[in-house]
């Protein structure tokens, strides 16, 4: 009976700590943040991309340019009869090349900052994966969970080639705005 009176002036006095914070947003700086990518040659395709994204005195950084792919038409060839005749029809090679697009999902609010994911891909395959945007308010901790998380989400999705991924311990908000704007990239895509 007499700690009543204490109980309840200590959850006034919290829940009025907890309502009068306020935090304060910045932005963080990609430069901190290493980007996992597969490379995959491919002769019949040539890629044509902008420069590295720019970065702002504030730290900000823009998105990256979308690339322009141009193609190379397929070649045919043909076997050559030797003096002797042939048992088999002359054989054709057709190559078919494979063209590489990008494009980047939208800006998604995972709890903790802003995140948005571009990504490239060869044909159907996924070769690259990467933040466009990246905004966590300049918290420290959400920082470092980024900057531990988003290189692992990375490399999940180029292994599972699709956004069903299985997160990173301790990043769960951070896992699930990465996948929601991964799977939007994709289905801009098609895939």
């Amino acid at each position: 009976m007499r700690r009543t009176p204490i109980v309840l002036a200590a959850t006034a006095a919290g829940l009025a700590g907890v309502l009068t914070f306020h935090t304060k947003s910045a932005r963080l700086a990609l430069g901190g943040l290493p980007q996992a990518s597969a490379t995959t040659g491919s002769p019949a395709t040539t890629t044509t991309a902008g420069s590295s994204p720019g970065r702002g005195t504030s730290g900000t950084s823009s998105p990256p340019t979308s690339t322009t792919p141009t193609t190379v038409p397929s070649t045919t060839a043909t076997t050559v009869p030797s003096t002797t005749p042939p048992t088999a029809p002359p054989t054709t090679t057709t190559t078919v090349p494979s063209t590489t697009r990008s494009a980047t999902g939208p800006l998604v609010n995972y709890n903790y900052g802003e995140l948005s994911v571009s990504v490239t891909v060869s044909g159907n395959k996924i070769t690259k994966i990467g933040i466009a945007s990246l905004n966590d308010g300049g918290n420290f901790r959400s920082q470092s969970i980024d900057q531990q998380s988003i290189p692992l989400l990375e490399q999940q999705a180029l292994q599972a080639q699709s956004a069903n991924i299985q997160g990173v311990s301790g990043a769960s908000y951070t896992s699930a705005g990465f996948a929601q704007s991964l799977q939007s990239a994709l289905g801009k895509l098609g895939l």
